[in-house]
């Protein structure tokens, strides 16, 4: 974290925009990301094909966790949904 990040972050400046935790999960999961991870062009496709429906982060979170997880192993070349998460916050944040 740069000092103007740490700054904003003790001033309460930071908007919800700046963090990764906050931030839609069709952003989070842009197309170069599901490309790259996974066969499908966007996020929306892949949750279609596990007919799941989400669009925040609370809405995953109200998916039974091994059937998100069976289909995230099965989908993408990760093992789990953390995994997936973990990877794509890491690589949204270093943009």
């Amino acid at each position: 974290m740069s000092m103007d990040e740490l700054l904003k972050d003790l001033q309460g400046q930071r908007t919800m925009e700046e963090d990764p935790s906050h931030i839609s999960l069709s952003r989070l999961f842009h197309a170069s990301v599901m490309k790259k991870h996974s066969s499908h062009h966007s996020f929306e496709a892949f949750l279609e094909k596990g007919n799941f429906q989400a669009e925040t982060h609370e809405d995953i979170n109200k998916i039974n966790d091994e059937l998100l997880n069976r289909h995230v192993a099965r989908e993408t070349n990760f093992a789990s949904w953390s995994e997936m998460l973990d990877t794509a916050t890491k690589e949204y944040s270093e943009k």
